[in-house]
């Protein structure tokens, strides 16, 4: 499932190609043929997200909400700029403790410009803000460029739900778990049932909602931090990997943990999330050198402390990473550095 920063980044693309122009709405596959008559003509005055849902505004006041849940999905073709948000808006990276896109926080250096890497699924992960290309790209978990198009529109592919049409880009959306119409009250009304999100909320405001909400609650903090009435945006992998950081037992009761470790938490995963609308990849480790920092962005298994890694020795005590079912999720944590 498409975590925060996957969501973010997929806002930010709406923001640099079809905000401000008018935009045909359709549905290829026919299961969203009357929301996509609402908005069909309608220049795109908004868009952004909110954890892991994602709101375009359209002139008349109607927003489209779509949540890419397990296996949605956004095709980009056209004038895209591939990974459009590879660098944060001034205002974002100083919300998010204040850092600039110049400095990752975490003694790496900064890589937010230059020759891309590839990664061994093709994810280029490493593209600056530049001029559009004619090319496809996919969002979703995973940012996957295809090949330059030579003919504008493409013809959909698989079964669309909903594609969205300028003069120049192309957004077509397979498999959401949620994708409607809905009024700005609604928009609200969903939002306010989140949780605090670092690139929406002020941080310290954000810090306030999320601690206090951890803090009355007995539910293990390993099953908080996936509750997005808790804190919007953390999944399966930033939900393993910051408990790791913390180094914090993921069965402990919210209101058992200390409270400077959960404002720590949750000042982590600002800094994740950051770096994660950055980067474009969900990197946990952190003080690598350029060598293993280049790898890590080729093979995913060099990214995490212990996501994915059952069975297999700890990065730091040796011992064997531990997996378990936590809510339906695999949950991954070390027993001794985790205690």
């Amino acid at each position: 499932m498409p975590e925060g920063h996957s969501v973010h980044r997929i806002a930010r693309q709406f923001a640099e190609h079809f905000v401000g122009h008018t935009v045909r709405a359709s549905s290829p596959q026919g299961r969203f043929a009357a929301g996509a008559a609402k908005i069909d003509g309608r220049v795109m005055t908004d868009a952004r997200a909110v954890g892991k849902h994602m709101f375009l505004e359209f002139g008349g006041g109607d927003w489209l909400r779509v949540h890419l849940g397990m296996y949605g999905a956004w095709d980009f073709t056209g004038d895209v700029t591939v990974s459009a948000t590879a660098t944060l808006a001034d205002d974002d990276a100083e919300g998010a403790e204040g850092r600039s896109d110049d400095d990752s926080g975490d003694g790496s250096p900064d890589r937010s410009a230059g020759s891309p890497i590839i990664d061994a699924a093709a994810e280029d992960s490493l593209h600056s803000i530049g001029a559009p290309r004619r090319t496809r790209l996919r969002m979703a978990e995973r940012e996957k460029q295809g090949e330059d198009i030579d003919v504008f529109p493409p013809e959909p592919i698989g079964q669309v739900r909903v594609r969205l049409l300028t003069e120049s880009s192309c957004a077509d959306l397979r498999g959401p778990t949620a994708c409607e119409v809905i009024t700005a009250d609604e928009v609200a009304a969903v939002i306010a049932r989140l949780g605090p999100d670092p690139l929406v909320d002020s941080p310290e405001e954000g810090e306030e909602r999320f601690t206090a909400a951890v803090r009355r609650r007995a539910t293990p903090i390993g099953v908080l931090l996936m509750d997005q009435s808790i804190v919007s945006g953390i999944g399966n992998i930033y939900r393993a990997e910051l408990l790791f950081r913390a180094g914090l037992d993921p069965h402990t009761p919210g209101k058992q943990v200390p409270e400077d470790l959960v404002r720590e938490l949750w000042r982590d995963w600002t800094r994740l999330l950051v770096d994660g609308v950055r980067v474009g990849q969900m990197m946990t480790m952190d003080g690598l050198d350029e060598e293993a920092y280049r790898r890590a962005l080729v093979h995913r298994d060099d990214r995490h402390w212990v996501y994915h890694r059952a069975g297999l020795p700890c990065r730091v005590c040796g011992t064997n990473i531990a997996m378990e079912l936590v809510a339906g999720r695999k949950l991954y944590w070390c027993p001794v550095c985790q205690t």
